[in-house]
């Protein structure tokens, strides 16, 4: 196996296996949820107020996921200049010039290569002060957030009560949760992903150990019920904040201590060289990014949003069709998402090096790997498709009306894998804008397609169909306007 390869494998397989518990997560809170009918009151009310409060906390969460991206690029991208050769280097020694021990240079380049390793110092500390700023935020709008609750109609009065009053406790995990989304996108950049890994496990896995034993109690303890699992995520989030920065100190110290806590509006080289662009990086302005990035949450929350509404006009069985369906895409989602991630970091990181033979080698290796992960679940999903619905649900009605959806599934890791790929790619090499506007021309895609199916007598399962069908389109687009921009945004 090349050596590149190698690499990128260091770099996925800790974000997959990392990712695979994120789901354990979800479904551990509504298993507790649903053993709370013997507390007090109906487990379906439990479970409602949880899947109530998911919605509303991904969608605002979701769309301050720039934190992680630009982090992520800018980092990989400054983590590559600092192993950029220095002219004072000596390049005659194996292993000189390349971030590999110590370099024989004089005053100049030993100033020069500092600066540039405190340059990811300070990446870090503006993104957590971002964050914190944006959780002061969210924290004074604790109360009005848990209102939000009262616009689900159709949820009973119960359902709304625990949903807000879940949100008052979990509300309280904000600065850990958004200034994780920061490091993880640190540890990426910095071509760490085994940090990052450590990290979300340790996560996931007090979430889940926190929830059960505060809600059901352990021993003679009986527990706080529902707010209990509430209290547990919040546990397990600052228990994370705590390990990622026990790590960047032991680990990463003398680059993090070298950056400076940023004054906003500052123009020095040290603390100004995100905000503004430079001959030496060409980066856009550290807002500029997160602005083109959140322009992207938006829309990617619009097409998962509208495709939860419009599904569930179809009634109660076909919205269980429709939420299978992408849940078992999502499994999909996590193992190329972790290809992403090494896409990201090795094509950040090769930019800053100005190694553009590396950084095409590296696109073509991460393209390699995700489309083999592709076909091995287009694989999946044509021969166990059936058992991976009786996985999901035992209830017969809902298997049998899956079955016709199965096809879409084989054919989505196709476009999928292409756009989540190059999602990374982009990401990587800041080209916030790319990003930007391809979603903006998938959102377009999304409804029009389903606009237009609209005028055919679709109704029942066909609607379904449509729906499928317009959420294919904007993998499509997303996938081809990427890869059409690729030379004239990225190529070195």
């Amino acid at each position: 196996m090349k050596a590149l390869d190698r690499e990128i494998l260091r770099l996925a397989l800790p974000s997959i296996l990392a990712n695979i518990t994120v789901p354990l997560v979800g479904l551990v809170d509504t298993a507790v949820a649903g053993h709370l009918h013997s507390v007090a009151g109906s487990s379906a009310e439990f479970i409602g107020g949880i899947s109530v409060v998911a919605l509303i906390l991904n969608v605002i969460y979701w769309n301050f996921g720039f934190l992680r991206v630009s982090t992520g690029g800018l980092t990989a991208q400054a983590f590559g200049k600092s192993r950029r050769i220095l002219p004072s280097e000596d390049l005659s020694t194996p292993g000189k010039g390349q971030g590999e021990g110590p370099v024989a240079c004089d005053g100049r380049g030993r100033s020069e290569r500092s600066e540039r390793s405190s340059e990811e110092g300070s990446i870090l500390w503006r993104a957590l002060k971002l964050a914190l700023t944006i959780s002061a935020i969210l924290l004074v709008l604790g109360w009005p957030l848990s209102k939000l609750s009262l616009l689900f109609r159709s949820a009973t009065p119960g359902v709304a009560i625990l949903a807000a009053q879940y949100i008052l406790i979990r509300i309280w995990a904000a600065p850990a949760t958004l200034s994780l989304m920061a490091l993880k996108g640190w540890f990426i950049g910095m071509q760490d992903s085994f940090s990052s890994m450590i990290t979300d496990l340790t996560v996931n896995l007090v979430n889940i150990a926190a929830s059960i034993i505060l809600t059901l109690g352990i021993g003679g303890w009986q527990g706080l019920g529902f707010p209990g699992i509430a209290l547990g995520t919040v546990i397990a989030q600052w228990t994370g904040f705590i390990l990622a920065l026990a790590i960047c100190h032991f680990r990463y110290r003398i680059r993090v201590c070298s950056g400076k806590w940023p004054k906003m509006g500052t123009s020095t080289p040290k603390n100004g060289v995100l905000f503004r662009k430079t001959a030496e990086n060409g980066n856009k302005s550290f807002f500029q990014i997160n602005a083109d990035l959140f322009v992207r949450s938006l829309c990617m929350t619009g097409i998962y949003f509208g495709y939860t509404v419009l599904a569930s006009r179809s009634g109660d069985i076909l919205l269980a069709c429709a939420n299978i369906m992408m849940n078992l895409l999502m499994i999909f989602s996590y193992f190329t998402d972790g290809f992403a991630y090494a896409g990201e970091a090795l094509t950040g990181r090769f930019i800053g090096e100005n190694n553009g033979g590396m950084l095409r080698a590296a696109v073509r290796g991460t393209f390699r790997w995700s489309f083999g992960v592709a076909g091995i679940w287009m694989l999946i999903y044509w021969l166990a498709g059936l058992p991976l619905l009786h996985l999901m649900t035992d209830d017969a009605v809902v298997v049998d009306a899956c079955q016709q959806f199965l096809p879409w599934l084989v054919v989505m890791p196709l476009t999928g894998c292409a756009a989540f790929t190059w999602d990374g790619i982009y990401i990587g090499a800041t080209a916030s804008k790319g990003i930007r506007n391809s979603m903006i021309w998938a959102v377009v895609a999304f409804f029009a397609v389903w606009f237009a199916g609209r005028v055919l007598p679709t109704a029942g399962a066909g609607a379904i169909h449509l729906l499928l069908g317009a959420y294919f389109a904007h993998l499509t687009v997303r996938a081809i306007y990427l890869s059409i921009k690729y030379k004239r945004m990225i190529y070195l």
